[in-house]
């Protein structure tokens, strides 16, 4: 669980941190344009920041770390936020700069496009475990009683 809190915090601190200099740099080379850089903090803080967070909520109800699955999503994911937004960055400053569409290095969306494929293949491990604790937390009624439940069905 420290895993997803400690990811979290960290994505929420980039994620406000690339705000600033998307803010910052824009304003310092007098640009008014489209970046991407414009959309680097969310992604941060959504796919970061926020799936973490939820991500935290769900290992409290489900135990999903400390498994194999849980740590394969776990870096997949990471990896695939860290591609993802690090060509976003690159694209964006690229552009700022004074490239246009025509002039960004065609490794820049390939890199980000295998950034997209880890995001997804991070996912899928993630919702085939949630699949399989879910499962596992249906098949056991008692599971879901709580102490006063089975106290006060032992007392009737």
């Amino acid at each position: 669980m420290r895993r997803s809190y400690y990811a979290a915090h960290v994505y929420m601190i980039v994620g406000v941190l690339s705000g600033l200099f998307y803010r910052e740099f824009t304003k310092i080379k007098d640009f008014s344009g489209e970046t991407q850089l414009a959309l680097m903090h969310t992604h941060l803080l959504a796919l970061g920041m926020i799936v973490f967070l939820v991500v935290l909520v769900l290992d409290k109800v489900f135990q999903l770390s400390g498994t194999r699955l849980f740590t394969a999503f776990f870096w997949f994911y990471n990896v695939g936020i860290a591609i993802s937004t690090g060509m976003m960055g690159v694209h964006g400053i690229l552009t700022v700069l004074g490239r246009d569409e025509d002039h960004i290095p065609e490794a820049v969306p390939l890199t980000a496009g295998l950034g997209h494929i880890l995001l997804t293949v991070g996912l899928i491990l993630l919702f085939v475990l949630l699949g399989r604790r879910v499962s596992e937390h249906a098949r056991r009624p008692e599971a879901t009683e709580t102490k006063d439940d089975q106290a006060e069905a032992t007392s009737v």
